[in-house]
């Protein structure tokens, strides 16, 4: 199993602001890749720190990723389209620079097409299409491998497919599978918050997580997989915006559980796209640190319990009955003394109540002989008048 986290862009507590300082502070705090955000335009004015990410990378082994546009058209009219592929030859053009291991696309609204195989079958050709400008623009020269050596030493970057969030967008889990398995060169990119706001909030157990990889797995065939995880307020099958995952019906914790027991096969990168960047990244890290630690702990349990059983000349099946037993009656004694103390603090409290009421009394009779005493005449005193 190999999980690498990361955040969607240069982390939030980064003074220097740039990639390179962006990918220091990740490496210090003990992540392993970052998904460079070219999510509106690339200006040519940050090749230079583009290019000197790249080296870094190259030279660490650190994995880089890469966002191309938001705002794509690929179903729209032929200026649509262009206008889409032209901000996508940019971000190519950027992921070489930075050795980004996988760029992440997004295709646009359904358009007059609509959904079903009429879609697809449009989308499907202009990913070909993009998957081959990518291998042209990687092998174009051989004399810049001096100064890109990763294009002599590596291969192209995978084209990921992103899953929307909304209903009237193109790429459900299904459509984005089916393309992806007839386009070579092509993955699924798994943004988790959209799935699940897609799919009304589906996405809810570890046996929820479970089902959606091995769809994956059994659809095309892969044990890679990019992910982004965030939090996300959702209303009728759509994402509204991303939130911090502690403020979202969107747990973290169940993947962990499934990654930690059931994902020894997943080879995963997964993107946090939370506000708070690092900070949730640290925070589905720490989740998948205690979910093996809790693992362990139960392995360590299941050990002991088979050294005792050896030791019983018990089977592992008579040892864990008689544990229930044991713990059975443990619990029928703390019950008890549970309702022995229950009993106790009830009768406590009618003690006080009784005294409480007696003192009362106490006091009002005591004012009613002081008020007697005011109008008391001594008979036998001559001296009144």
């Amino acid at each position: 199993m190999s999980v690498k986290l990361g955040p969607a862009g240069v982390p939030l507590s980064c003074k220097g602001r740039t990639i390179v300082e962006g990918m220091d502070d990740i490496i210090s705090l003990g992540l392993e890749t970052m998904e460079v955000q070219t999510v509106r335009l690339v200006s040519p004015q940050h090749f230079e720190q583009y290019w000197q990410a790249g080296v870094l990378a190259n030279k660490t082994g650190f994995e880089m990723n890469l966002h191309g546009p938001y705002y794509s058209e690929l179903l729209g009219d032929k200026m649509q389209r262009n206008r889409s592929l032209a901000k996508v030859e940019a971000a190519l053009q950027t992921a070489k620079t930075i050795n980004a291991q996988h760029i992440t696309l997004h295709v646009g609204h359904y358009g007059e097409t609509g959904r079903g195989q009429d879609a697809n079958g449009q989308v499907a050709p202009v990913f070909k299409g993009i998957v081959q400008r990518l291998n042209d623009i990687w092998n174009d020269d051989d004399e810049i491998y001096p100064v890109f050596p990763w294009l002599a030493d590596g291969s192209p970057s995978k084209i990921g497919i992103e899953t929307s969030g909304r209903q009237e967008l193109w790429g459900n889990l299904e459509e984005v599978l089916e393309v992806v398995n007839h386009v070579e060169g092509t993955i699924p990119v798994l943004n988790l918050a959209h799935i699940h706001a897609r799919g009304h909030g589906r996405l809810r157990t570890s046996e929820d997580y479970g089902e959606l990889f091995d769809q994956v797995r059994e659809t095309i065939g892969t044990k890679e997989f990019y992910c982004h995880f965030s939090g996300v307020e959702h209303r009728m099958g759509n994402a509204m915006h991303y939130t911090q995952i502690k403020k979202s019906d969107l747990n973290f914790e169940p993947l962990a559980e499934f990654i930690i027991e059931e994902g020894s096969w997943l080879d995963m990168t997964l993107i946090s796209d939370s506000p708070l960047l690092e900070h949730d990244a640290m925070y589905m890290l720490q989740n998948i640190e205690k979910a093996r630690h809790k693992q362990l702990e139960q392995k360590a349990r299941e050990e002991r319990r088979k050294a005792l059983a050896a030791q019983s000349n018990l089977s592992a099946e008579e040892l864990e009955a008689r544990e229930a037993q044991i713990a059975a009656a443990r619990a029928k004694d703390a019950l008890k003394s549970i309702e022995q103390q229950q009993k106790e603090q009830e009768a406590a409290k009618e003690t006080k109540k009784v005294e409480k009421k007696a003192k009362k009394e106490e006091t009002k009779a005591s004012k009613t002989k002081d008020d007697d005493n005011m109008f008391e005449i001594e008979e036998d005193d001559d001296d009144l008048f």
